[in-house]
């Protein structure tokens, strides 16, 4: 498993840098990011374009209140 910490990253630069991470994960392995605020859009965006996204595997806990951990699992081969 993969974890990634963007709280650190410009908001803008986020969402490519989750894609590049997710895009070199194997099948059936997982991105966890940490994030200041609970990634909806980005579960939707995930959703919606990224096929090999197993959206229901997608989990997030908010372990704080700007702490949100979500791991986006990707589909086994």
């Amino acid at each position: 498993m993969t974890r990634l910490d963007v709280r650190d990253i410009p908001p803008v630069n986020r969402h490519p840098t989750i894609h590049d991470e997710f895009e070199a994960l194997e099948p059936g392995e997982a991105l966890t990011i940490v994030n200041d605020h609970e990634p909806k859009p980005l579960f939707y965006e995930f959703e919606a374009e990224v096929e090999s996204f197993d959206a229901d595997g997608y989990e997030v806990e908010q372990v704080a209140p700007d702490e949100f951990v979500a791991t986006f699992p990707k589909v086994e081969a």
